[in-house]
């Protein structure tokens, strides 16, 4: 169950950055309070997931697919595509997280 609340956390802290955007600094009612609920639900479902899995754990896993998903989202919606060297950064943080699922004795199973 922790993994389904972390996947509801990374997908809401995706939108809420992802409308962060389009608020326009907070002037825009409907993307602002995007950004505020995937914010408040986002830290809600994390700290439902910090019960069982280790906070650095939780935390690389957020991080790596949070950075993915974001960087996907502002290139299709706002087409800000990243260059060669991000992609291959945005690489290496995802091999990261494949590597500490795998092999850590520390990430819950």
């Amino acid at each position: 169950m922790a993994y389904l609340y972390l996947a509801i956390a990374i997908l809401a802290e995706v939108a809420a950055t992802t409308a962060l955007k389009a608020s326009e600094q907070f002037t825009r009612p409907l993307p602002s309070a995007l950004v505020i609920f995937g914010y408040g639900l986002a830290f809600y479902m994390l700290a439902l997931v910090l019960r069982t899995i280790p906070v650095g754990i939780a935390y690389a896993i957020w991080a790596g697919v949070g950075i993915l998903l974001v960087a996907l989202a502002g290139a299709v919606i706002y087409r800000e595509v990243p260059d060669w060297p991000a992609v291959i950064g945005m690489t290496l943080i995802i091999a990261g997280v494949v590597i500490i699922n795998l092999f850590s004795k520390t990430s819950a199973h």
